[in-house]
């Protein structure tokens, strides 16, 4: 049997070590949830996906926390935000950026062929957050799907990378991915719904007070997230094996999620998040690797 000659310790090789190691701290001081689920990928397609969390996690701080708590205005995070997406796709065409996380990003971009057709509209997204304007339901659609469907997409272009398919085939997990973002971030929108109204100023349920809303409204909501997380979970066969067992996990922990949101009543949803407990984590993560279907993920 030969063994594999080690790559050689090149500047560029360090430094991309580094904008990886970047990644994966980020992740680490951000989600449990995500980084639990993220463990079950293979470990090449886990680094690339770290790389797109961070990227994600960063621009969300400029338009959700801490840039306004470090006293930057609106106008600053903006242009903060234009500036990210901008070193991003030049990251891309040049191969190299000063800040690590782009770095990575545009490294896997490359890799596994994430087009500025899925970053452009998560920027978008982005920058509609600091914008007051109440949202209409087109408005929300568009939303999501920059918010949380490209994600998908991106990382579906990990999961498949050494796996060419029918287009045919791409299209229906295209949906799967499109579906199962679209629940992960309608479930957020649900848990959050004190923070969004009280720290932000926002609702993303048009048409649904977020100071009056019934069970019979939040029961609707939860309707429709659950028929995104059926679509995205017929996929789930079709995902290679080394990304499945996560991509379960995720899944299962979402859906754990609207399970605990349909039993909380909407009142408490106004001052409360809903969360799932780690020791439950841990659980639902054993189960996608370990329960009675595992063999086939």
């Amino acid at each position: 049997m030969s063994r594999r000659t080690p790559a050689p310790k090149t500047e560029i090789g360090i430094y991309n070590r580094a904008a990886r190691a970047s990644s994966a701290t980020v992740i680490g001081h951000y989600s449990t949830s995500f980084g639990l689920a993220a463990r079950l990928l293979e470990p090449r397609v886990r680094s690339q996906v770290r790389t797109i969390y961070a990227l994600v996690r960063i621009a969300d701080e400029i338009v959700d926390g801490a840039a306004s708590q470090a006293g930057l205005s609106v106008d600053e995070q903006r242009a903060l935000l234009d500036g990210l997406e901008r070193e991003t796709t030049q990251a891309i065409t040049r191969g190299f950026s000063t800040n690590l996380v782009v770095h990575a990003f545009a490294a896997t971009a490359r890799e596994t062929g994430i087009e500025t057709g899925l970053i452009a509209p998560f920027f978008a997204s982005m920058r509609r957050d600091l914008d007051q304007t109440p949202f209409d339901a087109v408005g929300v659609a568009e939303y999501i799907y920059g918010s949380a469907e490209v994600i998908g997409l991106m990382c579906l272009r990990c999961f498949i990378q050494d796996t060419p398919r029918t287009q045919a085939d791409l299209a229906v997990l295209e949906t799967g991915a499109r579906s199962l973002g679209a629940a992960f971030q309608k479930v957020n929108f649900l848990r959050d719904l004190a923070a969004d109204r009280d720290a932000l100023g926002r609702n993303y349920f048009p048409g649904v007070s977020m100071l009056t809303m019934t069970d019979e409204e939040k029961n609707v909501l939860l309707d429709d997230m659950d028929a995104d997380l059926a679509a995205a979970e017929r996929v789930l066969p079709m995902l290679p094996r080394g990304s499945r067992r996560a991509v379960t996990a995720a899944h299962g922990l979402f859906a754990r999620l609207s399970t605990k949101l349909r039993a909380t009543p909407a009142r408490e949803l106004m001052s409360a998040r809903v969360r799932v407990p780690d020791p439950e984590k841990i659980m639902i993560a054993l189960g996608a690797s370990f329960g009675p279907q595992a063999w086939k993920r």
